[in-house]
């Protein structure tokens, strides 16, 4: 393949699997709605030489103009955040559902090989639990009534203790957002289209991504860049529930590698894949990281004792598919990276909106 398109180009993610293509000589067009949420604070930067159509992935005219003469797609545009998707319900079924209808219509009858949709780990729910016996226990869920008592852990139906462990794609889905039916739906959609048209298809399930670019202005891009924006300007990280959840970061270096490598493995079609870092690390550590990282150990985070509607208590990857299918292995562990994750910070006009994004949760019942 020479030429691919890759929607939403222009985003964190996307700006860095556009460098990651062109440097091993693809061409390369980019079709980018530009929302203000994710644009507005900073000029876009792409490297190279780079075609950019400016249209919503919903217009219908523009995304057939702009797969004209590409052999290979990565689909990327995307509304983001379970948060925000609890209120803001049809402009995440419309960009997400619809928009990866719109574009896959429009692949109907052109010669393109291969896409790669951009799914998440959000649609595992909860990630895998053992009990002490050493059963593994696929769907766990913790009961409005648990969280409104402020008991976080998971607990089985004796009230044993559950001990989380690394949740590998044969977990079935378990949708508790609006956001993480949306990114299932995708990811299906994709799946099925391949299938039915003969167009390999290969879904990536990401985790919490983090690294230079991201919208840290953004409350919605992302906890590590949240955290970022709150101490940039001086104030407390915000931490839900007693911030001992755990999630898996994966740079966003290495997960431009993914989608490339996912782009040319053969054995990659028809195959969901996780891309993670293949650890963990509690959400009130991410935070004491970043605080050192950044110069302002004394700023300590600010444990809320409260959850959001739709959040999850544990999920980190089992990247071995990953491994066995992409020949993929992670570079960039997180308290290895932040040394120029924080440089990049400080450089940056950061507009602090955690305490917004809480307000608008909690007035409409979505904190408890």
């Amino acid at each position: 393949m020479s030429k691919i398109l890759v929607t939403g180009g222009c985003g964190f993610i996307g700006r860095h699997v556009t460098a990651e293509l062109l440097d091993k000589g693809y061409d390369i067009r980019i079709l980018d709605g530009f929302i203000d949420q994710v644009h507005a604070d900073s000029e876009t930067v792409i490297p190279g030489e780079v075609e950019i159509v400016r249209a919503d992935i919903r217009d219908r005219t523009a995304v057939r103009e702009a797969l004209q003469d590409v052999e290979g797609v990565i689909h990327l545009a995307a509304e983001v955040g379970v948060g925000q998707s609890m209120y803001e319900i049809e402009r995440y079924v419309g960009a997400n559902d619809l928009g990866t209808a719109v574009l896959l219509e429009a692949m109907i009858g052109l010669p393109i090989r291969r896409i790669v949709v951009a799914s998440s780990m959000s649609v595992y729910g909860e990630g895998l639990y053992v009990t002490v016996a050493g059963d593994r226990l696929n769907f766990v869920r913790r009961t409005t009534d648990q969280i409104k008592a402020g008991r976080w852990d998971l607990v089985g139906a004796d009230g044993g203790k559950l001990n989380p462990i690394a949740t590998d794609e044969d977990k079935p889905v378990d949708l508790s957002s609006i956001y993480a039916l949306t990114k299932y739906s995708q990811e299906r959609q994709v799946l099925i289209f391949g299938e039915a048209y003969g167009v390999e298809a290969v879904a990536l399930r990401l985790f919490n991504v983090f690294g230079v670019g991201q919208a840290l202005s953004n409350p919605y891009t992302g906890v590590l860049a949240n955290f970022a924006s709150r101490l940039a300007n001086s104030q407390p990280p915000l931490i839900f529930e007693d911030g001992r959840q755990r999630r898996d970061f994966v740079h966003v270096l290495d997960v431009a590698r993914a989608f490339r490598l996912a782009l040319e493995q053969p054995a990659a079609r028809s195959h969901v894949i996780n891309v993670g870092s293949g650890g963990s690390y509690t959400i009130a550590e991410v935070a004491s990281l970043l605080a050192d990282a950044m110069g302002v150990p004394e700023i300590t985070a600010e444990i809320l004792g409260k959850a959001r509607s739709g959040d999850i208590r544990n999920c980190f990857a089992d990247i071995s598919r990953a491994r066995e299918l992409l020949g993929f292995e992670p570079r960039h562990r997180l308290e290895d990276s932040l040394g120029p994750f924080t440089e990049w910070v400080r450089s940056t006009s950061v507009v602090d909106r955690s305490a917004e994004m809480k307000r608008q949760l909690e007035n409409r019942g979505l904190v408890s």
